[in-house]
């Protein structure tokens, strides 16, 4: 059964890889970008560098700090004011996921399937995890939350490793090798299954709720994927995710009941703030919603075919990094071009993060850069 799960993974790489591929060699040329006169100012306070990033490296936010992983297994927290590094650790092994911070523990999953917790930049304890996984662990209330690629979810203990429960939950026979979602909500875990939004309850590993957020469609098994894509965005009450393939929704995790669903396609999680959830589609047209309504509020077709990153809110704008290396400043009232800044020409597949009045992006060589407004 093991080597039968092991299997359909890889075959399911291999698919992924080879669509990903077709869609690379038969993407339309990019929308040329418009002439733009700066609106707003914005420069780099401070770069770092670590290894390249060729995994899905979600970065950690907290404490004022942020915490980045390389794909040789270096794990660095740096200071988002000054970009000082607080410590550095490795987890002895190229990552698949991560990382996950607290500010005290940072958590990484390798290759081998093995995670890895570390504090203060040494090695707590290590675990073999027995299925692969592309989301970053969740560090929270001193417990270690993962989602694997299967949908399992199994959490430990954040001081000792000790494992505490399994959540096991039937799915189809194809799952998304991609961040999923898993978040903090008050007393619960919120975690993607499949096209579903479950509230966890983080003590006992029971589902409290769950609500479909995306409907798969399609003519076969690959084109019906509409697993939820992760990082969400919380506000207040509400968390919003995309569907894979499928649509952008939100769901008011109090009463565990959709407050919206969009069908749209795209890939990439999605932004947000009180107002407004903005993300891209698989053609790389922007859209805005209102964030208690799903209703448009704007959309924009200049950046298609950029290959756009996920999305993250700061300030008064949305920014997205592209596969050059630029990254493209839009109003968040109105989708209008308000700047674009350049890196070191690599490709930002990584989400922004903001900290205070810090974003920080990281490209695919590994280009660590600050900005701030």
């Amino acid at each position: 059964m093991a080597r039968r799960a092991h299997l359909a993974a890889a075959a399911l790489l291999a698919v992924l890889a080879l669509v990903a591929g077709c869609a690379s060699r038969n993407k339309p040329d990019p929308q040329p970008l418009e002439p733009l006169t700066p609106k707003i100012a914005a420069s780099v306070a401070w770069q770092q560098r670590i290894d390249g990033v060729q995994f899905p490296l979600a970065i950690a936010v907290s404490r004022g700090m942020f915490t980045v992983a390389g794909d040789d297994g270096t794990v660095m927290a740096l200071d988002a004011e000054t970009g000082r590094e607080v410590w550095r650790g490795s987890a002895g092994g190229k990552l698949s996921a991560g990382v996950g911070s607290d500010g005290r523990f940072a958590a990484v999953v390798t290759r081998e399937s093995e995670l890895v917790v570390l504090e203060q930049g040494q090695v707590k304890w290590r675990k073999a995890l027995g299925s692969r996984v592309s989301t970053a662990p969740l560090v929270a209330g001193e417990r270690v939350f993962v989602l694997g690629v299967d949908r399992s979810v199994q959490a430990f203990d954040a001081i000792d490793g000790r494992k505490l429960w399994v959540l096991q939950r039937p799915g189809e026979a194809l799952t998304l090798a991609q961040s999923g979602v898993l978040s903090a909500f008050k007393n619960t875990l919120i975690v993607g299954q499949g096209p579903r939004m479950a509230g966890v309850d983080p003590t006992a590993g029971t589902v409290k709720w769950d609500v479909t957020v995306g409907s798969p469609r399609g003519a076969n098994e690959l084109e019906r994927l509409a697993d939820l894509v992760g990082p969400s965005v919380r506000n207040g009450d509400v968390i919003c995710a995309r569907s894979f393939q499928a649509a952008v929704g939100c769901v008011n995790a109090e009463r565990g009941t959709l407050v919206w669903s969009k069908n749209v396609g795209g890939t990439d999680a999605v932004a947000g703030d009180a107002q407004l959830v903005i993300a891209g589609d698989a053609s790389d047209r922007i859209t805005g919603w209102k964030a208690d309504s799903g209703d448009v509020v704007w959309t924009t077709d200049k950046l298609l075919y950029r290959t756009l990153s996920s999305p993250v809110s700061f300030n008064l704008s949305v920014v997205f990094g592209d596969e050059n290396g630029t990254l493209h400043w839009l109003s968040r009232a109105a989708g209008e071009a308000q700047l674009r800044s350049t890196t070191d020409g690599s490709a930002i597949t990584v989400q922004p993060a903001v900290s205070g009045n810090t974003m920080l992006v990281v490209t695919r060589k590994g280009g660590l850069f600050a900005f701030r407004q």
